[in-house]
């Protein structure tokens, strides 16, 4: 284990480019990613880990970014939702209106690409149970099924 003892400069793979930026051993990666490196798409919701609003890709696993230390990831390959440009799953949520206010919106599409990374087959179950850790309070929920299934469809073709 590692002794942090003040500020620290960890060097981390953001979006596909290596970040180097300054952190205190106790800032969460949540504020690190929009505090220091302005990357603002990860919201700021619950910070205890409720609402799945800061949901980042860790290694291609879904992350709830306010409940990680920053500098447990360093090593790790992150995406936020600035690295995934156009993505199947993005498109799909605008074009199936997998959204209303657009705050939970991130997290969600995040949480979505590695669920239908995990899950590539159609599969109600792990839909529900991948998604549930992720609270919208406008859509209810219709949307964001569609949003799935079409993106589903989008990455077989």
């Amino acid at each position: 284990m590692k002794d942090y003892a003040g500020p620290i400069e960890l060097s981390l793979r953001i979006n596909g480019e290596t970040r180097r930026v300054q952190a205190r051993p106790g800032d969460s990666l949540l504020r690190l990613l929009r505090e220091r490196l302005g990357l603002t798409g990860t919201k700021c919701g619950c910070e205890n880990g409720d609402c799945g609003a800061c949901t980042v890709l860790v290694d291609g696993a879904p992350i709830k970014s306010c409940m990680a230390l920053a500098v447990e990831c360093e090593g790790s390959d992150i995406l936020t939702i600035e690295g995934l440009r156009g993505h199947p799953v993005q498109k799909a949520f605008a074009v199936e209106n997998g959204f209303q206010c657009g705050f939970c919106t991130p997290g969600m599409i995040l949480n979505a690409v590695a669920l239908l990374s995990a899950h590539p087959e159609e599969d109600e179950e792990a839909d529900r149970e991948w998604m549930q850790s992720n609270i919208c309070r406008c859509t209810g929920y219709e949307g964001i099924r569609l949003a799935l299934a079409s993106a589903r469809r989008s990455l077989k073709d």
